[in-house]
């Protein structure tokens, strides 16, 4: 059954204290995980994707807070530069992929074509409809070889989207993040979604799958985004008759195991109920 937004339970919470303490253990395998890719050669791929304001800057700062800066590099992704339209869209993804050990993080990527250039008329729809097949391939070519992607949506409601805006729009620190163009897209949302929803019924593959990220709660959304990323690297080193040894100190594995996190993240409908 293909993945839908529709579906997504919007109302998780994760308990701040427990956050705290899943985020720093997290890490820490993150961490271990970089140096498993360093020493086996293998090149991780990060997409995210999402609505505005769904937490794909915190999401990635949280992944890659404790991982060697020498093993990784973040790729903002905004519109093609006038040279690059010369070329295949896929074209400058194609010089942005990471060397084998290394980590490279797409915020925004390839789906752009499928996505905005689609809804905004920026490609033609003989264009953004083969797009599909052409995407699917270019990732299984990677996956076939030394490479690792895992595909991130993360998504809010439009309720909680707007908060963010209007909180956004009064942090001095923040207001640079929005932009017109950001407000006018959400009289496009339904749009959106739809495209998205399009996208993850002919892109969701086993070689290189989407995890849909529950948004509304950002404790939440960071340490889903930490927990399927381990565990993809987890199964693709059994794959290839590897496995991703744990170097951590045993006491903070044994200090994270002692409570199950799915007994400690409810949703907003449970507490009430259970009130």
């Amino acid at each position: 059954m293909a993945q839908n937004l529709k579906n997504l339970d919007l109302s998780i919470e994760l308990d701040k204290k427990l956050y705290k303490k899943k985020l720093k253990v997290l890490q820490y395998e993150m961490l271990n995980a970089q140096q498993f890719l360093l020493n086996n050669k293998i090149g991780l791929i990060l997409v995210f994707e999402g609505m505005d304001a769904a937490g794909k800057g915190g999401a990635i700062k949280r992944l890659i807070e404790r991982v060697d800066p020498r093993g990784y590099i973040v790729h903002p992704i905004s519109a093609p530069q006038p040279h690059e339209l010369r070329y295949n869209y896929l074209q400058r993804f194609w010089r942005k992929l990471p060397q084998h050990g290394q980590i490279a993080i797409f915020d925004r990527s390839w789906y752009g074509r499928v996505l905005v250039e689609r809804i905004e008329g920026f490609a033609k729809k003989d264009e953004w409809s083969r797009a599909y097949e052409e995407i699917n391939n270019f990732e299984k070519i990677l996956t076939a070889g030394d490479y690792i992607i895992i595909k991130f949506w993360l998504h809010v409601s439009d309720e909680e989207q707007l908060k963010r805006f209007n909180e956004r729009a009064q942090d001095p620190y923040k207001s640079w993040k929005l932009t017109d163009e950001d407000w006018r897209n959400r009289e496009k949302t339904p749009e959106y979604i739809e495209a998205a929803n399009e996208m993850f019924a002919k892109t969701d593959k086993k070689n290189a799958p989407w995890i849909l990220v529950a948004g509304n709660d950002k404790k939440h959304a960071r340490v889903q985004v930490l927990q399927e990323t381990l565990a993809h690297i987890e199964r693709e080193a059994q794959k290839r008759g590897l496995h991703l040894s744990n170097v951590l100190d045993k006491s903070h594995i044994e200090d994270a195991e002692s409570s199950s996190i799915e007994l400690q993240i409810h949703s907003k409908k449970q507490v009430k109920t259970s009130k």
